[in-house]
């Protein structure tokens, strides 16, 4: 069980960073040019382990891993967009609120939430709705952003208990198997928007660094997977937005109304919970 949690939250880490610079480079460069560069990076990355693993599949119960991709990339899509139009300190918490999907699948699969788990959910979904909110002239409005976040919650969520089913099988083929299914979802979407794909020198590093940091979380969280309960894997490797808020305060220095710093406490308290 510890090696279940430290792995989950090394996933959680790596992603944070990930989710973090990845975003932060696509609202200069445009969300799908950075969402290739990154997604090709990864790839590479995985290939080259995968390669020198030298082994087939142990199960072909891996390719789960294309159901999860397929929702974890419409998720991350719309967190990108999220993040270039909204606050990053707002939408990472609450896509963060992902963690209630395989809780609550993980309850209509027979396993039993613990209290402060239940706390947790209620604490989450209260935060999220101070954090959606936030103070203009002549009131309050939903915040720029929140209704993406919202669609990556709903596709992270979707993506924990098909990649833990995955990861339980073969950590590095069904790595590979999720980074080459979202990788032609993305080439998909550039061949039918046509964006500007070219990117050169010490962006197209940290674009290609912030892949492998997403593709490394998803490796980390495979390999959780062989080792703990979706309920328990998943929830723990959801605290990425910690560390993605805290990324945005420092480098960033973004500010929020007090009411949506209350929403983003609430909420990552919250995921905080749930992993308990």
């Amino acid at each position: 069980m510890t090696e279940a949690l430290l792995l989950a939250l090394g996933a959680s880490l790596a992603w944070g960073v990930g989710d973090f610079v990845g975003p932060w480079q696509g609202k200069t460069f445009g969300v799908l040019r950075v969402m290739l560069w990154a997604q090709l990076g990864g790839l590479v990355l995985v290939a080259i382990l995968v390669a020198v693993r030298g082994r087939p599949p142990d199960d072909w119960a891996v390719l789960w891993a294309v159901v999860a991709a397929v929702s974890g990339t419409l998720g991350l899509v719309a967190f990108y967009r999220g993040m270039a139009t909204g606050t990053m300190s707002v939408v990472a918490p609450i896509a963060g609120a992902s963690a209630i999907v395989p809780v609550v699948y993980g309850i209509a699969t027979g396993d039993n939430p613990s209290a402060l788990q239940l706390a947790g959910m209620a604490t989450a979904i209260a935060g999220v709705a101070l954090a959606a909110r936030e103070q203009q002239p002549g009131g309050r409005r939903l915040a720029a952003g929140v209704g993406l976040a919202l669609l990556a919650a709903v596709g992270f969520g979707f993506y924990f208990p098909p990649m833990h089913a995955a990861g339980a099988a073969d950590p590095w083929w069904s790595g590979f198997v999720f980074r080459v299914t979202a990788t032609i979802v993305v080439l998909a979407a550039v061949a039918v928007r046509r964006p500007q794909v070219r990117l050169v020198r010490w962006p197209l590093v940290i674009v290609v660094a912030a892949g492998c940091a997403d593709t490394l979380g998803n490796l980390l969280f495979a390999a959780s997977s062989g080792h703990g309960a979706v309920s328990l894997t998943s929830v723990l490797a959801s605290l990425y937005p910690v560390v993605t808020v805290v990324l945005a305060a420092v480098v960033l220095k973004e500010r929020i109304g007090g009411a949506q710093r209350v929403g983003v406490v609430l909420t990552l308290a919250g995921i905080v919970l749930i992993s308990a």
